[in-house]
């Protein structure tokens, strides 16, 4: 049986949809959230917003930002589009010589750059974080050392997952993520008791090893085989490199705004840091459930039409994708504001995790409820135009937003405290997705912008219908409901959100949406292809 499951998983076929991708990657990133969401309640409830957790946030920073610039900005803007078309070519042994010459770079440059970062991480963290001093100082230097081994490892699998990605074998992709919550998990259940804090460092390590395991397997029956190759010259390593530029120096303005932020955040009250990830982790939820799906799934399917010069094709799927997102998104961002309070209790509230806490962690998630729609566009249209090859646009786009990030941080936070860093962080996501857009319709022509103009309105007074009545029925079962406990909260919220939902998509059946019959008509022919070729011999079933 656990063979059978084995090799369904490495030998999984390629999805035959933009939507049937998205569903694979969205039902994996349910999972995964949904364990990132006990990860963060077992956090807040062992430790409170405090110091501990200040220092456990912090201690990400570096590391975090060693695998962002040096793999996610080659896998996202340039690894990808380049190994695509070369496997679109049938030039399939420079593919693989390319994916070789990259994981060996990668990983020389990994390991020099993390060894000499874990020899000065005492000078980088009283940089990072000059409002830590003493044993908090002492803390987050040891555990940003331990840290040090997770770039390594989410490295290796972030090349894994591009290309799996290119091949479009997204069910193990999507997996991975499950297994990085879960190393963090055990390190917080298991690890502690024997080595205090250091324990929840070495269960993000534990995660990431997991992580990069899980996809190897897969990677193989590709036709994947690793060779160290070290071919500076080669010209498709050279044109990754090119393509990365940009992107990792976009990325990288991004990355010193999260450090001058943690910066911020470590001269405020404590657990402000701690209040600040906790929101962002929630509000990541749909993010990770609508719109990185749809993003991922429909990036290499841009970058063989941008390489044929399918304009009208690549427009097409870019206008289906975004509209899809934002069917999703719009409701969500919608009933988040209506229920944050309620979700944050829910979710968040126990053990250590105070009134106090939770009154800033869901202030802080309704505001960033209110850029919602903006930060799922953003995966999609950065990724446009990277199949398009162009990374200068989303790097410069990038480079406006994080600096009015940043001038609104510095300001609002002596104003507003952790608030003015989510108000600020909100502004800059809003502002960065309009222009990405309106500069990508300069590029291509019309986006089918009538299209999305009338969708998008259709889809505003649904979600606005499903938000008012959500806020109905909270107030109308308030009184039935005892709010001093789990259960009295747990009710309300699901009865709320629940009947929220239910208008949303009676309204979708009213306006007759595209968007809502195409995910329909997907869910059906699923379920029925399923039940279709359920094996009738019970013992094939069982696996005997």
């Amino acid at each position: 049986m656990i063979k059978t499951l084995t090799n369904k998983l490495t030998n999984s076929h390629p999805s035959s949809s933009i939507n049937s991708a998205a569903l694979i990657i969205a039902a994996a990133g349910v999972l995964s959230r949904v364990l990132g969401l006990i990860r963060d309640r077992i956090l807040a409830s062992q430790f409170g917003a405090g110091d501990t957790l200040d220092v456990y946030y912090a201690a990400f920073r570096v590391p975090d930002l060693i695998y962002n610039l040096l793999i996610l900005g080659a896998l996202s803007a340039a690894f990808i589009p380049v190994f695509t078309s070369l496997i679109a070519r049938d030039e399939e042994k420079e593919a693989w010589n390319l994916a070789n010459n990259l994981l060996s770079v990668a990983l020389l440059v990994l390991l020099a750059i993390s060894a000499i970062f874990a020899i000065f991480t005492p000078q980088l963290m009283r940089l990072i974080t000059p409002g830590f001093s003493g044993e908090k100082m002492t803390q987050v230097i040891h555990l940003t050392r331990i840290m040090f081994l997770s770039p390594i490892f989410l490295g290796v699998s972030g090349i894994f997952g591009g290309i799996l990605n290119s091949f479009k074998r997204f069910l193990v992709y999507s997996l991975a993520p499950i297994m990085y919550n879960l190393g963090i998990i055990i390190g917080v259940l298991f690890f502690v008791k024997p080595f205090g804090i250091a324990g929840l460092a070495w269960g993000v390590v534990l995660g990431a090893f997991l992580h990069m395991f899980l996809q190897y397997p897969a990677v193989k029956t590709t036709g994947f085989s690793f060779t160290p190759l070290f071919h500076f010259k080669n010209h498709h390593l050279r044109k990754v490199l090119k393509l990365m530029i940009p992107r990792t120096m976009g990325l990288a303005v991004t990355q010193i705004n999260l450090l001058i932020i943690t910066i911020i955040a470590s001269t405020l009250a404590a657990g402000s840091l701690a209040v600040f990830n906790f929101a962002n982790n929630l509000q990541s939820f749909p993010l990770g459930v609508f719109a990185i799906p749809f993003a991922l799934a429909v990036f290499p399917v841009l970058s063989h039409h941008a390489a044929k010069d399918e304009r009208e094709v690549f427009v097409r799927n870019f206008s289906q994708t975004f509209r899809q997102i934002l069917y999703f998104v719009i409701p969500t961002s919608v009933l988040l504001i209506i229920l944050r309070a309620q979700t944050v209790r829910v979710i968040l509230g126990s053990g250590k995790f105070n009134w106090e806490d939770t009154i800033l962690t869901f202030q802080s998630l309704g505001i960033f409820a209110v850029s919602l729609f903006a930060q799922s566009s953003l995966p999609l249209l950065a990724r446009s135009f990277y199949a398009l090859h162009n990374t200068r646009i989303p790097f410069l786009t990038g480079l406006v937003s994080e600096a009015i990030n940043l001038g609104l941080a510095i300001f609002l936070s002596m104003k507003f405290g952790v608030l003015g860093l989510v108000w600020a962080f909100s502004a800059a996501s809003i502002t960065n997705m309009l222009l990405l857009f309106f500069i990508l319709r300069r590029k291509l022509g019309d986006l089918d912008d009538k299209k999305i103009v009338s969708s998008v309105a259709k889809f505003a007074i649904a979600a606005l219908s499903a938000g008012l009545t959500a806020q109905l029925v909270k107030y109308l079962i308030g009184p039935y409901t005892n709010l001093d406990t789990f259960v009295g909260v747990f009710t309300q919220l699901l009865t709320s959100g629940g009947a929220g939902i239910l208008v949303y998509l009676l309204f979708s059946q009213f306006l007759r949406l595209e968007e809502f019959e195409s995910v329909k008509r997907l869910l059906t022919g699923k379920i029925f292809r399923f039940r279709q070729t359920l094996p009738e011999d019970p013992t094939e079933a069982s696996g005997i």
